[in-house]
């Protein structure tokens, strides 16, 4: 797979966006998704480029091609959440854990910042790696 999620075009990386969510769809399927959608053809050839990058594949799903992301979620959201940070945060996690506390729209729950808690220390422990 490609390297970095983050080397993506905007429009690319909102059809991983789309797939990711999705889990497989067809070029409709994107296309229907898609804010401000470009042409089907369009569509088409975003996904066999993503494809020829490494970050798509495709199965026969009856008389159409239906797409799968390759890479591993996990992967893709390390890959996302550093160029966030990097980006947006000059990489301060307080600034961006901060930031994300202050837009979600309930407050953690008490298991939650449980695990939060939890996470920290086991960062703690293995040099800032949770």
């Amino acid at each position: 797979m490609a390297s970095l999620y983050s080397e993506l075009g905007r429009r690319e990386r909102q059809i991983m966006d789309i797939l990711y969510h999705r889990g497989r769809a067809s070029a409709a399927d994107v296309l229907q998704d898609l804010p401000d959608p470009p042409s089907y053809s369009s569509v088409r050839s975003m996904l066999r480029l993503l494809e020829d990058k490494g970050y798509l594949r495709h199965e026969w799903d009856g008389p159409r091609y239906v797409y799968l992301p390759t890479g591993n979620r996990e992967q893709v959201q390390r890959s996302a959440a550093r160029h966030v940070l990097q980006t947006f945060f000059n990489n301060s996690m307080e600034s961006a854990v901060a930031a994300m506390l202050g837009v979600v729209e309930q407050p953690p729950s008490a298991e939650e910042l449980k695990r939060l808690a939890k996470l920290i220390e086991r960062a703690r422990r293995n040099g800032g790696r949770p």
